[in-house]
C-alpha cells in the first residue's frame, strides 16, 4: 500500500529534476555572466575543461553569491588554470580503483560490502571530483553486464551491502533505479542498499514522489548517503524532503569533503553540522581530500584537519561531530585521524 504521505512531493517534480539535469551550465562564459564576474581576474583553464568539462546545475549556481570569486560554491566548480599545476603524489588513480574492478560495474575494496556505478554521469562536476578520471566507458554496464554483477554478488555469501554510486546513481530515471533496487532486493543475502549521491543536493527536485515510493517499497534497510560540503549548499525545501525520507524509513548522513578556501576552518563546519541536523540528516564522515591530479589547490594538511576536528569537539554534541577519515588504497577500511 502506498503511503498517501507521499502525495506530499509533487508529482510534477519527476519532470522537473530532468529538465534540469538536462539544461546545466556547461559554458564557463555563460557562468561568469551569470554571476557578474571578471574572467580576466580568474581565467578557465581550458586543459582542464577538455579533460574534466563545467557542469553545474541552475538551482546550485542561484546560491552563489554574485560577484564573490571566493565563494565557496564557486569555487568548487570553478575549472582554474590551477588544474594545471602537476604535484608530486597526485595522480589519476589515487585510491588504486583499478585493483578493485572485478567485473563491470562493480567495485569490491571492502569485505561485507560491494559498490555499484549506477551511473557514468552526474549532475555536477565537482572540481576535486575522485573520480574525474574514472574509466565510465568500461564501467557502464548493459543489461548482460548487470546479470553479471548480480550473479557475482550473489555468488559471495560476505556481501551483505550494495552502495549505489557513479558518477551519481540518482541521475539515472526512476525506471532504471527502481529495477536496480528489485534487482537486489532478490538476492537473499543482502540487507542493506546503500545510495551515495551529490545530486540530492544540488539538485533537490530530484527527491520526488517515484523515488520515495520504490525506496519504500524495498525489502531492503535504505541508507542515502548525501554529499554536501557547505552549509550554503541547502536549500530550504531539503528539509521537508529528507523529512519525508526519514519518515519512511530511510536514513540519512552526510559525508564532506574538507578542502582549502571552502570549508577548512571551524566556523563553517560548524554551521554545516547544525545546518544538516535542521535538515534531518547526520554528519558522518569529514574526508581528507583525495590526492588526484589536478586538485593540489583544495589540498588540506592532516595537521589542521586536526585541529579543525578537536574545535568541532569542544561546540558540538558528539552526535554533530563527524568522523575524520582519509582513504587509502589496500587498507580494510578507510582510516580514521585522530
Amino acid at each position: 500500500m502506498t503511503n498517501p504521505a507521499l502525495s506530499v512531493i509533487k508529482s510534477d517534480l519527476a519532470e522537473k529534476w530532468q529538465q534540469i539535469l538536462s539544461d546545466l551550465i556547461t559554458d564557463p562564459k555563460e557562468l561568469l555572466q551569470i554571476l557578474q564576474l571578471d574572467a580576466d581576474k580568474i581565467p578557465y583553464s581550458r586543459a582542464a575543461l577538455q579533460q574534466f568539462p563545467l557542469k553545474a546545475p541552475r538551482p546550485y549556481v542561484d546560491r552563489i553569491e554574485k560577484g564573490n570569486w571566493q565563494d565557496p560554491l564557486l569555487r568548487q566548480i570553478w575549472p582554474s588554470t590551477q588544474e594545471e599545476i602537476g604535484q608530486a603524489g597526485f595522480d589519476t588513480d589515487p585510491l588504486a580503483e583499478a585493483q578493485f574492478n572485478p567485473v563491470p560495474g562493480i567495485l569490491h575494496k571492502y569485505r561485507g560490502r560491494v559498490l555499484l556505478t549506477a551511473a557514468a554521469h552526474c549532475g555536477i562536476h565537482c572540481r576535486y571530483c575522485f573520480r574525474r578520471h574514472f574509466d565510465y566507458q568500461s564501467n557502464s554496464p548493459s543489461r548482460q553486464q548487470w546479470d553479471a554483477a548480480f550473479d557475482y554478488i550473489r555468488n559471495d555469501s560476505s556481501i551483505e551491502e550494495v552502495i549505489l554510486s557513479g558518477g551519481d546513481p540518482l541521475a539515472i530515471s526512476d525506471r532504471q533505479l527502481a529495477w536496480l533496487v528489485e534487482q537486489l532486493a532478490q538476492i537473499p543475502q543482502l540487507t542493506t542498499l546503500r545510495i551515495h549521491s551529490r545530486l540530492a543536493i544540488v539538485i533537490p527536485q530530484r527527491i520526488n514522489r517515484d523515488l520515495l515510493h520504490s525506496l519504500q517499497q524495498s525489502r531492503l534497510k535504505v541508507v542515502l548517503v548525501v554529499h554536501c560540503n557547505h552549509s550554503r549548499e541547502l536549500a530550504p525545501e531539503l528539509a521537508q524532503s529528507f523529512g519525508m525520507l526519514a519518515a519512511n524509513g530511510v536514513t540519512i548522513l552526510n559525508q564532506s569533503v574538507l578542502l582549502k578556501d571552502v570549508n577548512d576552518n571551524s566556523p563553517a563546519l560548524i554551521d554545516l553540522s547544525k545546518s544538516l541536523f535542521q535538515h534531518n540528516v547526520l554528519p558522518y564522515y569529514l574526508h581528507l581530500p583525495d590526492r588526484v591530479a589536478g586538485t593540489s589547490h583544495f589540498d588540506v594538511s592532516e595537521a589542521h584537519a586536526i585541529a579543525l576536528l578537536s574545535s568541532m569537539q569542544t561546540q558540538l554534541p558528539g552526535y554533530l561531530v563527524p568522523q575524520l577519515v582519509r582513504e587509502t588504497p589496500g587498507q580494510s577500511s578507510k582510516t580514521r585521524i585522530a
